[in-house]
């Protein structure tokens, strides 16, 4: 039987008043294995007016029964996650044994968020001349609404709620309408004070009004530019902070003399994983000529190797796409680049029967005119540039108006140096993925705004306030 979702505003789960449902549809079969409604302002309405009336009676308990939840939630993710990845892969198609390891990551990233919050100064006091002090307390902002992309269903509501509740705000969560099921399931499995944690369902009928919402004091949102831009102008309307993480076109340059070999397997696992579904993703390869051809070599071998499946087990490398209208983003800009002079040289067509599939790609001859080196195409496509020095590569990686993580392999230090010019949030040399909680980052040029991670993710879910203090009768 087909499951219809629900909302969950103060701790009840019930019905969307917007009257509308439509069907999510499994990427692999093509299959409807759920409803979820088309979300409404009063929706939203009440779901804030359960935040808002929640927050104070949040905000005063004590900081440690807060983080003690949390603690706990991760150890409920964790005991969770092969279920929550099997939905996840059903919804989406993110084959289970990447979305076991990314949701065992998000309930420790929890974890060690939790740790933070032990640890971060929400009070400091400052001495002062002549006795006088400066007592300064950061205070929660209120309610925060978080709005989360179909890509990390899971992972990405809970990286955006630790901080926020730890530090006593009370949440509205929108997760994207493409992939609502594994968070609702999430929430079921959280069970969440009544209140203090909402859910929201819908599209932009439940967003619009949720960024827009008067008494919603921080909007954290993850998704497109475009959604990003308008988001960010709702909140700056209203003179209230926004935390944007949108697209990326992140560049990876190899420099000669490392292992092509190895530098080939670990590029096809960023430019692959997930289907290239990640906003980090490898999607445009700077590789030096003198490795140039075994490289290519290399990865070409290596994206005929990820076989297509379902997910469901784990000798699929390479799942579905999200849904149709991903897939025709993605041939698009394999067809553009073929028709402007790139070359094929493994995968690059849609393969027939059912589901969303599409194979892992590796392109050659591509140029900035390209939309695979200048939009974001969220596929597992790789195209290749070769270039005659590492300061080129690095030159043309800058080139872009996105800025949110960058990759380098070097085996030299002062290349390892320059790479800290790269204009990006986040950059990796010799890995992928690394750091840990200490990883602190903003996203530059459209790639977004609002630092975030470690104590950042403290500082934008408070406000700060001095209290400046003096003996009566000191000058």
């Amino acid at each position: 039987m087909t499951k219809t979702l629900q909302n969950l505003i103060a701790g009840v789960w019930q019905d969307s008043r917007s009257g509308t449902r439509h069907d999510l549809v499994d990427p692999a079969t093509e299959e409807v294995i759920a409803q979820w409604p088309g979300g409404s302002a009063e929706d939203v309405r009440h779901a804030v007016d359960a935040a808002a009336t929640a927050q104070p009676a949040w905000a005063a308990l004590p900081q440690a029964e807060r983080v003690d939840l949390l603690e706990r939630w991760a150890d409920t993710v964790a005991e969770h996650a092969a279920e929550l990845a099997d939905i996840e892969c059903r919804e989406m198609g993110k084959p289970v044994g990447p979305g076991r390891m990314f949701l065992a990551g998000a309930a420790q990233g929890l974890k060690a968020v939790a740790a933070q919050a032990r640890s971060y100064r929400y009070e400091e006091i400052v001495a002062g001349p002549a006795g006088s002090s400066t007592k300064i307390v950061r205070r929660p902002l209120g309610v925060a609404a978080v709005l989360t992309p179909w890509n990390f269903p899971v992972p990405m509501v809970l990286g955006a709620i630790g901080p926020l509740l730890a530090a006593g705000n009370t949440v509205v969560v929108k997760p994207s309408e493409r992939a609502p099921l594994s968070v609702v399931r999430l929430f079921e499995l959280l069970d969440p004070p009544p209140g203090v944690l909402n859910l929201v369902l819908g599209d932009a009928r439940a967003g619009v009004p949720l960024v827009e919402s008067d008494d919603v004091h921080l909007v954290h949102f993850t998704g497109s530019v475009a959604a990003g831009r308008s988001v960010g102008a709702a909140a700056g309307a209203r003179l209230h902070r926004s935390i944007l993480e949108l697209g990326g076109k992140d560049p990876v340059v190899i420099d000669a003399g490392v292992d092509p070999v190895r530098t080939a397997a670990a590029v096809a696992f960023g430019a692959f994983v997930n289907s290239g579904q990640i906003c980090t993703s490898m999607e445009r390869i700077y590789v030096h000529r003198d490795i140039a051809e075994p490289f290519v070599e290399a990865l070409v071998a290596a994206a005929a190797g990820h076989t297509l499946g379902d997910g469901r087990d784990e000798r699929t490398v390479l799942g579905p796409l999200a849904d149709a209208r991903q897939r025709d983003i993605v041939h698009r800009h394999v067809t553009d680049a073929v028709e402007r002079g790139a070359r094929v040289l493994v995968g690059g067509t849609v393969p027939e029967g059912k589901g969303f599939f599409y194979p892992a790609t590796v392109l050659t001859d591509v140029d900035e005119s390209m939309l695979v080196m200048t939009e974001e195409t969220f596929g597992p496509l790789a195209p290749v540039v070769v270039v005659d020095s590492f300061e080129e590569g690095l030159a043309l990686a800058s080139r872009s108006r996105f800025g949110l993580a960058a990759t380098v392999y070097t085996d030299d230090p002062a290349h390892m140096a320059a790479a800290e010019r790269l204009p990006a949030g986040v950059v990796w040399v010799n890995q992928w993925q690394g750091g840990g909680p200490e990883r602190l980052y903003e996203p530059a040029g459209d790639s977004g705004m609002g630092a975030t991670g470690s104590s950042a993710a403290f500082d934008a879910a408070t406000r700060p306030v001095s209290v400046h203090i003096t003996t009566i009768g000191s000058e």
